[in-house]
């Protein structure tokens, strides 16, 4: 019983920080953006629920720390509903009740009366944020660990795999995929991983000769400490680790921050393409994560962090290490979630906004009340289908089936 808790606290504790700090991130995007156009901030709130601790500045904004830790939010004055953008009826019943309460002129200070265009930048500076906090983390991890290449050699051929049936050979070098260079293992693999059942030209160099050979990625279920259990493309290559097959170098900041932003598209490249595969029926979502999976995620690498090194020193420097690399990861996430176009996320925000540029006057409240709905529906599907995928993972139902 002791062990499921600590197991338990080991996911939950290090998911609940980073995604608090991810999401302080995010609204603190928000909130100096709006400050810097003159907007009336309520509240800036850290987690949910009970006050713990407040304060109000001198600005009239409240700073309050609440007991549970699941992220946080930031009120602008005159916020009355979850989509922050009241119709043109709406408009005209808040602006006579901010002249009625504060007087002619009092209305500009609300984030509703800014111009589109300043109300677009704040929506934006969520997202932007944790776009902009993953570079900073990025540059301190390539900073201070560097970058390591592990060259794309093969050292086994799994047999009966589709490796195998395309000729793959022992000491075979991989320099290409169609006519993209390969240099790195975990490129190869990334490539193969987004390519199920379409057929990939590898050209290898073998005892000096370039060969072309021909295989297609299949799907098959893997084990992993981090991701759990998953069904996951792979043609049956095992990378050679000889230390000559290492390389390493550590990065002044400037090539850091460089190599940071390529990681960052990379990221997001790589999700719009199983985004787009998932919607062509080409992938079946295996591999989405919610919150069970990014919590295991967590905890798995709280685990490798901690047995990599028992000296005490060495493991809280891992532990640092792996969390900023893991808190990258997840703020990179959370920004490309919230700029999905749909209402109640700020993607579906500027989507409104970009309607009332071009027809000169809010989106009607019947047309948002629909797109709200259809939004949590869509969210809430989301959710489903992600935390489906998290409790499979963990053989959750073969686990129950077993206590029938």
């Amino acid at each position: 019983m002791m062990g499921f808790l600590g197991q338990a606290l080991l996911s939950i504790v290090p998911f609940l920080l980073v995604l608090t700090f991810i999401v302080t991130i995010h609204e603190l995007g928000h909130f100096l953006v709006a400050r810097a156009f003159g907007v009336k901030v309520d509240r800036f709130s850290i987690g949910f629920g009970k006050t713990i601790v407040a304060r109000t500045d001198k600005h009239g904004t409240e700073w309050r720390m609440a007991w549970l830790p699941l992220g946080g939010y930031v009120k602008f004055s005159g916020d009355l509903d979850a989509s922050s953008v009241p119709d043109q009826a709406g408009l005209a019943e808040l602006k006579q009740r901010v002249i009625a309460e504060n007087g002619p002129g009092a209305e500009r200070d609300y984030f509703h009366f800014k111009p589109i265009w300043q109300r677009a930048l704040i929506v934006a500076a969520g997202p932007a944020a944790n776009f902009l906090l993953s570079m900073v983390l990025f540059t301190v991890l390539f900073s201070v660990v560097g970058e390591q290449v592990l060259a794309p050699r093969v050292a086994t051929v799994e047999q009966g795999s589709p490796a195998a049936e395309a000729g793959f050979q022992p000491g075979d070098l991989v320099v290409r995929i169609g006519d993209r260079p390969i240099v790195d293992f975990n490129e190869l693999e990334r490539t193969i991983v987004m390519s199920a059942g379409e057929p990939l030209r590898f050209t290898v160099n073998r005892a000096g000769r370039e060969v072309v050979l021909t295989a297609t990625p299949q799907r098959r279920l893997e084990d992993d400490p981090v991701a759990g259990r998953v069904r996951i493309a792979r043609i049956g290559l095992v990378p050679d680790q000889r230390v000559e097959d290492f390389s390493f170098r550590r990065l002044n900041p400037v090539e850091a921050f460089g190599k940071g932003v390529e990681t960052i598209g990379t990221t997001v490249a790589t999700t719009g393409t199983y985004i787009g595969r998932i919607f062509t029926g080409k992938e079946s979502g295996d591999l989405l994560n919610g919150p069970i999976g990014i919590a295991k995620a967590a905890g798995g690498v709280t685990q490798q962090a901690v047995a990599a090194n028992p000296d005490p020193g060495r493991m809280a420097r891992n532990l640092a290490l792996t969390f900023i690399g893991f808190a990258a990861i997840v703020s990179i996430g959370i920004g490309i979630v919230n700029l999905l176009p749909i209402p109640v996320l700020d993607g579906g925000h500027l989507l409104f906004y970009a309607y009332e540029a071009v027809a000169r006057r809010p989106v009607p409240a019947r047309v948002q009340e629909v797109g709200y709905r259809v939004g949590l529906a869509l969210l809430a599907g989301l959710m489903l289908f992600a935390t489906w995928n998290d409790l499979q993972k963990l053989s959750l139902f073969k686990f129950l089936g077993g206590l029938a």
